[in-house]
């Protein structure tokens, strides 16, 4: 009896070396992939918008002249194309590769808020779903080294009088009557007619959106692009989702002061992408501070390309509906995500890891490693899983979550410690490891329903730790 108690132990004591090892080796594997992210280099050609007729303070949206020079400057190739100090006005920006646009202190862009200057539309992706849309603001489709750099400000302009309204909601805006949820005179959101395009697999290329279907653009989106860096800018007042790069590699986010509060105004939403730095940036959204994202339903699968070795590090964030997201739109999966050393701390910030999906988006979420955050107080829960996500309560494509790791996570205020929302018939959740932690001023406790293997280390609520 007591060999096979001794034999027990020893399994159980290797199993934990074991588990420690993985999160060890976890946390090398991120090294690794830092050394595969790398900043674009350019030529040492600078172009000033000046010199393309570009004048500072004419409120003057039709003004191409910066889309001329950063083509000029591609052509000649490659370099960085200036916005100098002052206040220019302007419609959607196209990049090129090998160019860097790059903002001087003190100057500012302020981007046109009248949709038809965002047409002709183009290939994008809205909330998941493939279509032809607006323009985003600032759009790059299959390039490769390219940048938008400097302490100036890139202003939407976005509020309750413009693109906020379309959200069809009364605090940003709208009023009953407006056509913001009206197609064709009838009570039908784009939003829902894109989803049945979906559902009915239209090809993409006839999947073309109208102004009447209110789906606002992307501030900035890097489609299909390879070597991206974003850094120091501040980005303000946004139609919609802030930062969106799309089926994309090599990405840096270095140093970006986030500001927007208008409806889905997530601060950065890598979808599909492979390789991704987020540093050293500031959030304080409507929004989803970053929210990585993989496609939705069909189309998700039909793509099946995850989101995978994303890193966020030395990140502070305020205001949100969660600071580190993963979902909801996360059909294609999303594997190998590393958050560390980042400052959470606002009342109107919902959860600090957060992840979401249900049985119709599916996805597999996978390795996913959060160490070293401190969290002065957010709404609900330090750890939330929503598995019935816009409650989805069945569907044939159930998602997976497994290998989610919490260490060193402190903090001052909550609803809940770790809240697992999952299913009680299935079990999708597994391996959820919490180590070293400390929640105090929790309301409720923790609530985990349809997980497995969830195991607390060291972990203390309200002083007390759990057992």
């Amino acid at each position: 009896m007591k060999q096979v108690a001794l034999a027990l132990i020893t399994l159980l004591i290797a199993s934990c070396a074991k588990t420690l090892t993985s999160e060890e080796q976890a946390w090398k594997q991120a090294e690794e992939v830092l050394k595969h992210i790398q900043e674009p280099v350019f030529p040492e050609l600078r172009i000033s918008v000046l010199e393309y007729g570009v004048v500072e303070g004419i409120e003057d949206y039709s003004n191409q002249g910066i889309n001329q020079a950063i083509l000029a400057c591609s052509e000649q190739g490659g370099g960085t194309v200036v916005i100098p100090t002052g206040v220019f006005y302007t419609g959607p920006i196209t990049m090129q590769s090998n160019v860097c646009l790059h903002l001087e202190d003190s100057a500012i862009l302020r981007f046109s808020t009248h949709p038809s200057d965002y047409e002709p539309f183009v290939l994008s992706r809205w909330e998941g779903w493939d279509c032809i849309n607006f323009k985003p603001l600032i759009y790059g489709y299959k390039l490769e080294n390219v940048a938008i750099t400097g302490n100036g400000i890139l202003d939407g302009q976005a509020s309750d009088e413009n693109w906020w309204p379309w959200k069809s909601r009364p605090e940003y805006g709208w009023k009953p009557g407006m056509i913001s949820q009206e197609w064709n005179g009838e009570n039908v959101a784009g939003r829902n007619r894109l989803a049945q395009m979906e559902a009915d697999e239209w090809p993409i290329e006839e999947r073309i959106m109208t102004q009447e279907d209110r789906l606002r653009p992307p501030f900035i989106q890097f489609y299909s692009c390879k070597n991206v860096l974003i850094s120091d800018v501040t980005i303000e007042r946004a139609p919609f989702w802030l930062i969106h790069p799309l089926l994309s590699e090599n990405i840096i986010v270095r140093g970006v002061t986030m500001e927007s509060h208008g409806p889905n105004n997530d601060g950065c939403d890598p979808e599909s992408c492979k390789n991704v730095l987020i540093e050293d940036c500031f959030f304080n959204t409507g929004d989803d501070c970053i929210a990585i994202k993989s496609g939705r339903n069909n189309d998700g699968r039909r793509w099946n390309i995850p989101s995978e070795n994303i890193i966020v590090r030395n990140c502070t964030m305020k205001n949100g509906h969660g600071g580190v997201v993963i979902g909801s739109e996360i059909t294609g999966g999303c594997r190998n995500v590393w958050a560390e050393n980042c400052t959470m701390d606002s009342p109107e910030l919902d959860r600090v890891l957060r992840i979401k999906s249900n049985a119709i988006r599916g996805g597999i979420i996978e390795n996913v490693y959060m160490r070293n955050i401190e969290v002065g107080e957010c709404k609900e829960a330090i750890f939330r899983v929503e598995m019935k996500y816009e409650k989805v309560m069945e569907g044939p494509h159930m998602p997976e979550i497994r290998n989610v790791y919490l260490t060193n996570v402190r903090s001052n205020k909550s609803r809940y410690g770790v809240w697992i929302d999952g299913f009680e018939e299935v079990i999708s959740v597994w391996n959820v490891q919490v180590r070293d932690c400390a929640f105090n001023n929790v309301d409720k406790g923790n609530l985990i329903v349809g997980a497995e293997a969830v195991s607390f280390e060291q972990v203390y609520i309200n002083g007390s730790m759990i057992e």
